[in-house]
């Protein structure tokens, strides 16, 4: 029963469900039927619509065309108003706005770009004419302006403004002349630290105005004629402030035929003018051109080169000339004067002669460096053989210290003045040991110096006179090497063999001197007795005292013109003597004046006292002259 129940209603639900299908199938298909109506009567409707779009279309393009003209127009109307603007501007000139100016031919160019990138329009081969014509006539303008300002505000230095720049211990001092001279100071400082002030050659605010006409110049192409222009007025402005400053070109010939006091005046201030002319003048230029021709490296290092060129010729052929000159030995100091300051600047140099334009002129300054250092060495050659060979006839003929000694002797203080410069010097030629160099050199000197000396000395006939020259001229040496930088490099052992050489020859003087008076107060008796009792007769003593009294009165004429010029040697030669002297004169004063004074004319052969003799010997060595009283 109930399955027959639920068949029965299965079955009814099934109809039901296939009478919904059939009625959806039917309205699915009477769906499809109007759409495919719609589709048909759509595609009449766009094929009715087609030649309106078409028209539509076509004058939607013919507007953007429209537009597109209008813009384009305006664009070129545009354009040939900036020229006609650009135009009227550069007409009127630089001078009464120059800023408008260089905008007026960058406006030009931007013309010239426009057209020659749009050559369809008819007008554009013409206004592109136009357009370089008047550029053309805008930069020549430009070129007239960049010289006018740079010559107006180009003028020489005057010599006080450049002394103002220096540091104030290398200023010329109220009664120098023109700020030259010697400048070497052997406790002068280092000038590493010194402050250079490099000068002001061009105001400031003008160097921006420069900076843009010379862009201009150079990206219209006309870098030759601001080279042209930069270099003929610098480098006139530049030459005239050394001239003024006093320096002048100066052959070889001229350096020769110079009076030595002339020319070492004039390489005193060629010392002053290479450090004013490196450290300021050069210094200023190079600073202007950097920053006048910033950005175009080429023509600016070109620049500088060829605006300082002829001024480094000047300079540096006088220190060539100096350099090839006939070598003497004053000329060593001045030599390493030069040298040294050479080696100063040289650093500044090499900064600023640094690029490939300036190469000849750096390589110059270095050259000349090394000519120096090798005139100078040559020149230090010379003076050692000159020292070793002098044979000038100059006689000191009181025994005094030889000229030729003193003049060594302060060329060696002078040169341990010079004590870095000459290691430097040294280390040119690839010394190791600088130090035992110049300790090498001074001991070769000294020597050449007593070699000399032991010659001149001959010339004399007195051999005491010759010990005392001898004796002099050491003690001077030794004395001068104490007190000077010297006796580090010579040593103590140097120091006390001269002095005992001093000592020989003093002794040396006393033997031959003094020898043979003194034998006259020397009695050989045949014993301590009473004087009676003595083998020597009244006549003998007598001779003694004659001999004695002509031997003394001989040797004080003559040594009383002799010189011994240092007071305590003279004093402790004096002293020498008297010590052997008095004792003997009084003992033989003692044994045999009874002798004597028992007898006539006792004054006659005892003519002089102790007392007397030693006030005289206080007057040995003072180099009386023989008109001279005795005192």
């Amino acid at each position: 029963m109930g399955v027959a129940q639920a068949m029965e209603a299965l079955t009814e639900r099934a109809s039901l469900m296939k009478e919904s299908l059939h009625k959806s199938q039917t309205i699915t298909d009477n769906m499809v039927g109007i759409l495919g109506s719609f589709d048909h009567r759509l595609s009449a409707l766009e094929t009715a619509m087609r030649p309106t779009q078409i028209r539509t279309h076509s004058i939607r393009r013919a507007h953007e065309n429209i537009d597109k003209a209008l813009k384009a127009a305006e664009v070129i109307l545009d354009q040939f108003d900036i020229s006609r603007k650009a135009e009227a501007k550069i007409l009127r000139g630089p001078h009464e706005d120059l800023e408008s100016y260089l905008e007026a031919i960058d406006q030009l160019r931007g013309t010239i770009k426009f057209f020659s990138n749009n050559k369809m329009f008819k007008s554009a081969s013409g206004v592109i004419s136009h357009a370089h014509g008047l550029l053309s006539k805008a930069l020549s303008k430009l070129e007239d302006e960049f010289r006018q300002i740079l010559q107006n505000y180009s003028k020489p230095m005057e010599p006080d403004r450049l002394f103002e720049c220096l540091p104030s211990n290398l200023r010329p001092s109220s009664e120098g002349e023109g700020g030259g001279g010697k400048t070497h100071d052997p406790h002068h400082k280092s000038l590493e630290n010194a402050i250079f002030t490099v000068p002001t050659v061009i105001p400031p605010r003008v160097l921006p105005l420069l900076h843009d006409l010379a862009q201009q110049m150079v990206q219209a192409g006309h870098q030759q004629q601001l080279f042209k222009s930069y270099r003929d007025t610098r480098a006139a402005v530049l030459e005239q402030s050394l001239r003024k400053l006093g320096v002048e070109r100066l052959s070889k010939d001229d350096v020769q035929r110079m009076q030595w006091e002339v020319l070492e005046a004039k390489i005193g201030n060629w010392i002053h003018y290479m450090r004013i002319s490196v450290k300021l003048l050069f210094a200023a230029e190079k600073k202007i051109c950097d920053q006048i021709l910033d950005g175009v490296e080429s023509l600016r290092d070109q620049c500088f080169g060829e605006v300082t060129v002829n001024s480094v010729a000047v300079l540096l052929s006088f220190g060539e000339a100096i350099a090839k000159s006939k070598r003497s030995p004053e000329k060593l100091f001045v030599l390493l004067d030069m040298y040294e300051i050479m080696r100063e600047l040289q650093p500044e140099i090499e900064l600023l002669f640094g690029s490939k334009p300036c190469a000849e002129m750096k390589e110059s300054a270095l050259n000349l460096t090394k000519r120096l250092a090798q005139t100078a060495q040559e020149t230090f050659a010379d003076f050692e053989e000159a020292v070793e060979k002098d044979a000038t006839k100059t006689a000191v003929m009181d025994g005094t210290v030889h000229p030729l000694t003193s003049y060594v002797i302060n060329y060696v203080k002078f040169l341990f003045d010079y004590q870095t410069t000459l290691r430097l010097l040294f280390q040119e030629f690839d010394s190791k040991d600088p130090d035992s160099e110049l300790g090498a050199v001074t001991t070769r000197i000294m020597h050449a110096l007593q070699n000399n000396l032991d010659g001149k000395s001959k010339q004399y006939k007195d051999v005491a006179l010759t010990q005392l020259f001898l004796m002099n001229n050491v003690h001077y040496i030794v004395r001068s090497v104490r007190r000077s930088e010297a006796k580090d490099l010579l040593g103590d052992d140097w120091v006390q063999i001269h002095r005992r050489i001093v000592q020989q020859h003093a002794n040396q003087y006393k033997r031959v001197s003094w020898a043979k008076i003194l034998q006259c107060l020397t009695v050989q008796s045949s014993g301590s007795g009473p004087i009676e009792n003595s083998n020597i007769s009244r006549a003998s003593v007598k001779d003694r005292f004659k001999t004695f009294n002509s031997q003394f009165e001989e040797l004080h004429q003559r040594q009383c013109q002799w010189t011994v010029p240092d007071s305590e040697l003279r004093e402790s030669l004096r002293l020498a003597v008297a010590e052997v002297l008095l004792p003997a004169f009084r003992s033989f004063l003692k044994r045999f004046g009874p002798m004597i004074e028992s007898g006539k004319n006792p004054q006659k052969y005892i003519r002089f006292s102790p007392e007397d003799l030693e006030r005289m010997l206080n007057e040995f060595f003072e180099g009386k002259t023989w008109s001279e009283p005795k005192r």
